[in-house]
């Protein structure tokens, strides 16, 4: 039964908000000081004996208990999210390892250029950290977590893996074919599912059911990788905490939190740091949340962009038939080669900054009949959907993943009328796809097409330039990185600069979008902020 009185807990040196990818980085990083570390998570321990991956009915969980999309789930742990104002849904998953529970693994680095779109492209803003800062992080990150993949990729800095590549399959070694026809530049995918046995944990078994739970521990998430570490370490770990908000001292430093236990009751935290890893949604939400006299607009937003800036990576999709069956059932559902040639700005077309072609493997039949494979669209019923699933085995896609360029307008805000079951106003999207993005995806799909011909394919199916509605995995931008606290919310190593002792971690405080996956550089930003913490400890408030 709810109290109304709130239960005070005894003060903590650093309290992580989330348990994903970012808080359990810089928990670990955190742990060489030897002082108290508490994390709240709203999610619980996800039983991987009880994957939907380990169920005979496993393709009907995409749908229900085991969405992507908490708005479809629907868990005691989940949040609604209003976005009626965006055509891309944001999805995430709440648990110990947070979105790690069910992405796909699929493990790029941002490329240099991408925290210098200002000086070398005259469009966003530059970072205040470079790749070679990041560097050291991304290794270290590559390893704790056990990257597959081949070194050497010409498009980066030449960079050690820390495991042989997963096999590439038919699939990608017909499209690579294309590819090299067309003299473009591809690469066999980094990717965070085991080639070969690792730390205790299997190799891939070659399911294809990741973002259903990988019941054999091939795929990384940071339950199996981070937290067994942390757990030898003593890190506190607190579930089915929800945090309704930061709270604040008179001299304007946090105090702590206030958050929801299991049963409703309200208790306090009260921490020397607090750091948020709540994702670009989730953060922000908490942050606006957490009004008070000092900050009426949201605590550490005197800049008013908390929440402001939000970029997805807007994706769509071509998919090539073939004479010849691709079995792009063998082998996970992450990318299986990508190719970057049209990454970089080009003054030749009518767009800056670019996207990736990225491979996927097959879904699974009852997903590609919903539209899952490659154009987002229902296929045919009646005559036509005998046709269209007897094509299914001889499929190849491309998705196209494009740069999002920041926009204020694009903006996360707190729904008055939704709430969730503790009573926390819901976060509201407002999204549109900038006519910058549109040229891509026009772009891309033309290049996708001209790829998937190469490689043999006799008929293309294409998504027409829309983007996909469910895509929104990818949330940045919403508590930006910068030196001017006028323009941004954290400093360049991650600590507000309204509230020193307030530090951000998640994908928020991301300047450019880039056009890969962020998990990586989500994870190695995480470990240098923990790790400048470290070398600021003596003076960190000044």
């Amino acid at each position: 039964m709810q109290k109304n009185e709130i239960t005070k807990n005894p003060k903590v040196d650093v309290l992580i908000v989330g348990a994903g990818a970012s808080g359990a980085a810089i928990a670990h990083s955190l742990t060489e000081l030897g002082v108290s570390i508490t994390c709240l998570e709203q999610g619980n321990w996800v039983d991987h004996t009880n994957f939907p991956s380990t169920k005979p009915d496993y393709e009907l969980h995409r749908y229900s208990d085991f969405s992507c999309d908490p708005n479809v789930r629907k868990q005691p742990q989940d949040y609604p999210i209003n976005s009626d104002e965006s055509p891309i849904t944001p999805v995430n998953y709440n648990a110990v390892g947070g979105s790690t529970i069910n992405y796909l693994g699929h493990w790029p680095r941002f490329h240099p250029s991408d925290f210098r779109t200002r000086s070398l492209d005259g469009v966003g803003n530059d970072w205040p950290i470079d790749y070679e800062t990041l560097e050291p992080f991304y290794d270290i990150n590559s390893n704790i977590m056990g990257v597959s993949g081949l070194s050497g990729n010409p498009a980066y800095p030449y960079y050690k893996t820390t495991l042989p590549p997963i096999t590439i399959g038919k699939l990608g070694q017909i499209l690579a074919k294309g590819f090299n026809k067309l003299g473009w530049h591809w690469w066999p995918s980094d990717t965070t599912i085991l080639s070969q046995e690792y730390e205790g944990r299997s190799k891939c078994v070659n399911a294809g059911t990741c973002d259903l739970g990988c019941a054999a521990g091939a795929k990384a998430s940071v339950d199996i990788t981070y937290w067994p570490l942390l757990k030898r370490k003593r890190v506190e770990l607190r579930t089915q905490c929800r945090v309704r908000e930061v709270t604040i001292n008179n001299d304007g430093m946090a105090k702590g939190v206030l958050y929801y236990d299991s049963e409703g009751n309200l208790q306090e935290q009260k921490a020397e740091i607090v750091v948020m890893a709540c994702n670009g949604i989730g953060t922000p939400r908490i942050l606006l949340n957490s009004k008070s006299k000092l900050f009426p607009e949201g605590i550490a937003n005197r800049s008013g962009l908390i929440g402001k800036n939000l970029m997805f990576h807007p994706l769509s999709g071509v998919v090539g038939i073939f004479d010849e069956p691709m079995d792009g059932f063998k082998g996970p559902m992450a990318c299986s080669i990508l190719s970057q040639e049209f990454y970089e700005t080009d003054k030749s077309r009518d767009f800056v900054r670019g996207y990736g072609l990225h491979s996927g493997r097959y879904t699974t039949p009852m997903t590609y009949a919903l539209g899952g494979y490659g154009t987002d669209k229902l296929i045919p019923w009646g005559n036509e959907h005998r046709k269209s699933m007897d094509e299914y085995p001889y499929l190849a896609g491309l998705t196209v993943v494009t740069e999002d360029l920041a926009r204020e307008s694009n903006a996360v805000t707190l729904d008055s009328g939704l709430t969730d079951s503790n009573g926390i106003p819901a976060p509201k999207i407002s999204y549109k796809v900038d006519e910058n993005t549109k040229k891509m995806l026009v772009h891309g799909e033309e290049r996708a097409k001209e790829a998937l011909l190469a490689a043999g394919a006799k008929k293309i199916i294409s998504a027409g330039g829309d983007v996909w509605w469910r895509a929104g995995w990818h949330q940045m931008g919403t508590a930006r990185m910068g030196n001017n606290p006028e323009n941004s919310v954290v400093n360049s190593w991650g600590r507000c600069h309204d509230v020193k002792n307030l530090f951000i971690v998640d994908g928020s405080i991301f300047v450019t979008a880039g056009a890969v996956n962020p998990t990586c550089t989500i994870q190695a930003l995480s470990l240098y902020i923990g790790d400048s913490i470290k070398k600021n400890v003596e003076n960190l408030f000044d």
